[in-house]
């Protein structure tokens, strides 16, 4: 008994009228915007003559002012450089360069920057910088933070920080 060789038949496709309907679009939702603060600070850069324990000297010098340091770098790039440059947001400037003059600072400047406080979640710097770089504006660094685990504090230094302080304002 032979069995007749079946023959695949190509499915055709549905119809409008097959097809099940589509759901209906509600109202555009507005893109999420990260939950962040923004606010406006100052940190002061002094240079140095580097040094082994020059870490520990500009940190005791502060303390013995009684100055917070609320976020810093500090930094030599290499054995070849001789200086090395810290940066330093604070709870009194005033104090804080008073201090640094104390122990010897070479140069000391003060500048304006942005504290971004934002969630401490992967991506919260790419929509923050997305935001910027949208407004076309140049950041020129940037540094970062954790403070209690659940937020970040970003410290950014812009082309134009007036404006970038404006545009994350109205981007929330």
């Amino acid at each position: 008994m032979a069995k007749a060789a079946l023959k695949a038949t190509p499915k055709k496709a549905k119809t409008a009228a097959q097809k099940p309907a589509a759901k209906k679009a509600g109202p555009a939702k507005k893109r999420s915007a990260p939950a962040y603060t923004v606010k406006a600070a100052k940190e002061i850069t002094a240079t140095f003559l580097d040094s082994v324990g020059l870490t520990a000297k500009v940190a005791a010098a502060v303390a013995a002012e009684n100055v917070n340091i609320l976020a810093g770098t500090g930094y030599s790039a290499s054995a070849m450089r001789r200086k090395a440059t810290f940066t330093l947001i604070v709870d009194n400037l005033v104090k804080a360069e008073k201090a640094l003059e104390k122990i010897g600072a070479d140069d000391i400047q003060e500048s304006s920057v942005i504290l971004v406080e934002t969630a401490n979640k992967v991506g919260s710097l790419k929509k923050i910088s997305r935001i910027i770089a949208d407004a076309g504006i140049n950041i020129y660094y940037f540094y970062s933070t954790t403070s209690s685990g659940k937020t970040a504090t970003c410290v950014f230094k812009t082309a134009d920080d007036k404006k970038t302080m404006k545009v994350l304002r109205e981007a929330k």
